[in-house]
């Protein structure tokens, strides 16, 4: 079993700038980590088409952790693992979410119905009502071998206080991961889908062994790599709860924070 040093790196609001764009430097870094015999490992709740759709993603040949942990990708596209939610499950928890009247995301292996999250950052209020209300989730449910990776649970950012009503209504489940990857939604996903235990499943798989993780991240769907990791490293733009979480916090997702703390604070390269 070989020994590495990991680099576990979020996609949005962390590698990505606010235009969804990964930097000339942030390449450059990857490649700088990967030729020092570094793993990096993109590890995110994006859909894996949503992930391989930003230019110049797929140049870097990294592993992709996706869904916060529930699907796991090789260097070259291979599935290597997935956690999926049973309808036994994914069945009570939609009919929550319907009663209180908050927008339903379903990632599936045919898919995210009606949406995956990225199109949706700049609707309305009334788009995303239009949205919702217009879809037909019972014919999504009869489809044919649907397997589903997440249920997204999404507010506008003017109810916020819905969050956390969302959260509660949803304690009690059992076999379930919640977090948040923006402070508008909640990300339910199967105890197993978690982004900190998917890099050591990942390193497991590969019979590697990382004998130091630095896992960089914004959100709260971040906080499960930051149990894992060796240094937590949260980004300026990340909630203050996010920093308090970390040992280090580096510039923002603007400012190239990535390749700043990885030169200027690990050192590593």
């Amino acid at each position: 079993m070989s020994s590495v040093k990991c680099v576990s790196l979020d996609l949005d609001g962390t590698l990505l700038n606010s235009n969804s764009e990964i930097t000339a430097a942030s390449k450059e870094t990857i490649l700088s980590l990967q030729e020092n015999g570094i793993e990096v490992i993109i590890n995110t709740g994006r859909a894996y088409q949503d992930v391989i759709k930003v230019p110049g993603i797929q140049d870097l040949n990294c592993p992709i952790v996706c869904v916060n942990g529930s699907i796991l990708f090789s260097k070259t596209g291979e599935l290597l693992f997935e956690a999926t939610l049973d309808p036994s499950i994914y069945g009570p928890i939609f009919t929550i979410l319907k009663e209180l009247n908050v927008g339903i995301l379903v990632y599936t292996n045919q898919g995210g119905f009606p949406s995956t999250l990225p199109p949706l950052h700049h609707k309305t209020k009334e788009e995303l009502n239009l949205l919702f209300r217009d879809f037909d989730y019972d014919e999504l449910f009869e489809k044919q071998d649907l397997k589903v990776y997440k249920l997204i649970a999404l507010v506008h950012p003017s109810d916020l206080d819905k969050i956390e009503v969302v959260k509660n209504a949803l304690a009690h489940v059992q076999n379930i991961s919640m977090a948040s990857s923006f402070p508008n939604n909640v990300e339910i996903t199967s105890s197993e889908a978690h982004k900190g235990k998917a890099l050591l499943r990942y390193a497991d798989l590969t019979n590697i062994h990382f004998d130091e993780i630095y896992a960089f991240g914004d959100g709260g769907n971040d906080l499960s790599q930051f149990e894992v990791a060796t240094v937590a490293i949260a980004m300026d733009n990340a909630p203050q709860s996010i920093k308090d979480a970390a040992t280090y916090v580096t510039k923002s997702n603007d400012e190239d924070g990535v390749t700043d703390a990885i030169k200027n604070y690990l050192k590593l390269i």
